[in-house]
């Protein structure tokens, strides 16, 4: 039973329950009562309308798993950073489980807060740059499946549903996000968020390029632009192995993407106060920072489904569980490298990503072409 199944199944089960709970009920209400709860009830119980609750169903589950796993992210990097600054808190919020509670206070203290929208900022931009970078995120999430029957998907299979193309349409969402920080750089009003955004372009343009280089080779050996074939092709050797250079690259202009330390630049407060989020306060700041973990999930995400097998490993857990094990493993050396390595200037990640990683892609790519012409794959 994969996850369509499951939620067709519960919603038919649900709206089953409430006709007859309807029915039994119309023998004591109004005439026009009864009558109204039995045309919604034949309405919700058309194949077609259960089908797009399922659907709703699906979406809802998979971003509350990624809200969980936001919240342990950051409690997560929280806790790595302190043991390697050799800080220990204190936690005042769930300290008798580590402290994780408080990341549910923080949230609730900038839910509270009062947003303000400067006086002199474009309100459309000010406005859609949170909605764009938040949105695109939670769509490129719904495209990337956690097993081979944990997936957001119309029916019981999972090649005919439109997911043959995933992958890239996953990268397609997770690209967006730059642009709408430019958006939020520009429409802030600011210098500092100007420039900000400005960086965050340049920078797009030094690491996009390598890192689709080396999902291209992921296509070549996989053959398909399907995460569940491109996992299915890792089944006996993960392609992190002969393609080691173009998992290095996809990690490097992932902590780019994502622009965390070292590749922080639209986001350095020693130099841009907080970059382009200068100007946002409340909630919309509190969704931006949300999102920038959620992202560092999605990118663990594409690293394990592109390189490390995806969710093959020892039978005796689930296979979620071993996809979002290596998730976490990708996210730890991500923030690893974040508070260990200096952050670096515009004109080094300009020459990192032209005069280092594009070479390593395209070395990367050619391996790939001599395993395919090989016929090892």
């Amino acid at each position: 039973m994969n996850l369509f199944e499951f939620c067709y199944g519960l919603i038919h089960w649900l709206v089953d329950l409430v006709n007859n709970i309807w029915y039994r009920l119309g023998d004591w209400l109004p005439w026009w009562f009864g009558d109204f709860f039995t045309a919604v009830g034949d309405f919700a119980s058309s194949h077609g309308h259960i089908a797009v609750m399922a659907i709703l169903l699906e979406v809802l589950i998979i971003i509350i798993i990624a809200l969980i796993n936001v919240l342990n992210f950051i409690w997560l990097d929280r806790k790595y950073m302190g043991r390697m600054f050799d800080f220990y808190g204190p936690y005042y919020v769930g300290y008798r489980i580590g402290g994780w509670l408080q990341n549910l206070a923080d949230g609730m203290k900038l839910f509270v807060k009062e947003i303000i929208t400067p006086a002199k900022a474009d309100r459309i931009g000010f406005f859609l740059a949170p909605v764009i970078f938040v949105g695109s995120s939670f769509l490129a999430l719904a495209t990337i499946p956690l097993g081979r029957q944990f997936y957001v998907g119309t029916n019981a299979d999972p090649l005919s549903t439109g997911v043959e193309a995933s992958a890239l349409i996953a990268f397609a969402f997770f690209a967006i996000a730059p642009f709408s920080i430019l958006i939020a750089g520009w429409s802030s009003n600011n210098k500092y968020t100007l420039i900000g955004g400005m960086r965050s372009a340049a920078q797009m343009m030094s690491y996009e390029i390598p890192m689709l280089l080396t999902v291209a080779s992921v296509f070549l050996l996989a053959g398909s632009f399907g995460f569940m074939d491109i996992v299915d092709a890792q089944h006996d050797i993960w392609f992190g192995i002969p393609l080691f250079l173009g998992l290095v690259t996809f990690i490097v202009c992932l902590a780019a993407e994502v622009e965390i330390q070292p590749f922080d630049l639209p986001e350095a407060e020693a130099e841009l106060v907080e970059g382009w989020t200068t100007e946002y306060c409340g909630m919309r700041f509190g969704l931006f920072m949300m999102t920038s973990y959620l992202r560092g999930y999605i990118g663990g995400a594409l690293a394990t489904a592109l390189f490390l097998g995806g969710w093959h490993g020892p039978g005796f857990l689930p296979d979620p569980i071993w996809f979002l094990i290596k998730a976490y493993i990708v996210f730890v050396l991500i923030e690893w490298a974040r508070w260990s390595l200096p952050r670096v200037r515009v004109d080094q990640i300009l020459n990192i990503g032209w005069k280092r990683l594009l070479p390593m892609a395209i070395l990367n790519l050619m391996v790939a072409v001599l395993l395919k012409t090989a016929g090892w794959f």
